[in-house]
């Protein structure tokens, strides 16, 4: 069987259009998978401030707009569709079925990259898009001058809620530690801004609500008492798992799901290379996704010239 494509491309965040971008402009046959929408993580991400050439910083959704514009002049077809799982990885030709089509490749890069955990409390799916999010930028409007509160106490937490501030009455940070995990210049941004309050040491135990969110209901670790907080929406921020569930038994990767790969981007497998979130030891910045993208798609164009 003749294969389609030289290459497909699993995930249109950064990390998969930066690989597209090459593998297109070497002249290789290039279909790039996304299931939901073009640039990943940039699409909940609202101000950029520390990716290079935007000294004033630049909106996520902006920066994935002018990526796929890039990477679709050179050639790549973007195909938006569900990945249902994959066969013959070991093989000369790579398949690929999703919802619509199969597709066949000489080489496959992996840029699935990974999605928010959940709390797995109780009221947290029934009330999912009803007050609880896990995307300030896609909902945050939706709360207009009104009280919310945000869990988690890392950079995307700080970042998103920055992003909310602008746009609600009141951020109430909900954080089971006594001191947030951000980096510094996050935290005091968000500690000089008069919309900010703090939960400090406090866990959410289940979001209280009749149709709509009503309430968070916390605990105070120190102390044991149980509460509820009102509030017209949560926003959680407590970690993040890689899309990694199709490729189970397939690729060696850690504990919680991220492919292992050499500096090359390289897998066990050849012809299959990961990239981006999924990558074990990813640093999960714009930055670095870009470059893990490039470097897939180099070392895809060199294997397969020889």
């Amino acid at each position: 069987m003749e294969p389609e494509h030289d290459v497909i491309i699993l995930g249109a965040g950064a990390a998969g259009l930066a690989a597209s971008l090459y593998t297109t402009r070497a002249m290789m046959n290039t279909v790039l998978i996304e299931s939901l929408g073009v640039g990943g993580q940039l699409l909940i991400t609202d101000e950029i401030e520390n990716y290079p050439g935007f000294p004033e910083g630049v909106k996520g959704q902006e920066l994935a707009q002018m990526m796929e514009e890039q990477t679709t002049r050179f050639g790549t077809v973007i195909e938006y569709t569900e990945v249902e799982g994959v066969e013959d990885f070991d093989k000369p030709v790579k398949v690929v079925h999703t919802d619509s089509k199969t597709y066949t490749a000489k080489s496959v890069i992996i840029a699935s990259g990974g999605s928010h955990n959940k709390l797995g409390v109780t009221g947290e799916d029934e009330l999912a898009g009803r007050g609880v999010s896990y995307c300030a930028v896609c909902d945050g409007n939706f709360f207009r001058g009104q009280d919310v509160v945000v869990v988690g106490g890392g950079d995307a937490a700080m970042d998103e809620s920055f992003y909310l501030s602008g746009i609600v009455n009141s951020v109430t940070v909900i954080h089971r530690r006594d001191e947030l995990r951000a980096t510094r210049v996050l935290q005091e941004r968000a500690f000089n801004n008069p919309k900010y309050k703090w939960l400090w040491s406090h866990v959410v135990e289940e979001f209280v609500g009749n149709d709509v969110m009503e309430a968070a209901r916390v605990k105070d670790l120190k102390s044991g008492e149980v509460y509820d907080y009102p509030a017209a929406a949560a926003f959680i921020y407590v970690g993040f798992h890689p899309n990694s569930d199709y490729l189970k038994d397939l690729l060696d990767m850690d504990a919680l799901g991220h492919l292992y790969t050499d500096i090359h981007m390289r897998t066990k497998l050849p012809h299959i290379y990961a990239c981006g979130d999924i990558r074990a030891d990813s640093t999960r910045q714009l930055g670095a996704a870009v470059g893990d993208g490039i470097t897939a798609a180099l070392a895809a164009f060199h294997d397969l010239n020889g």
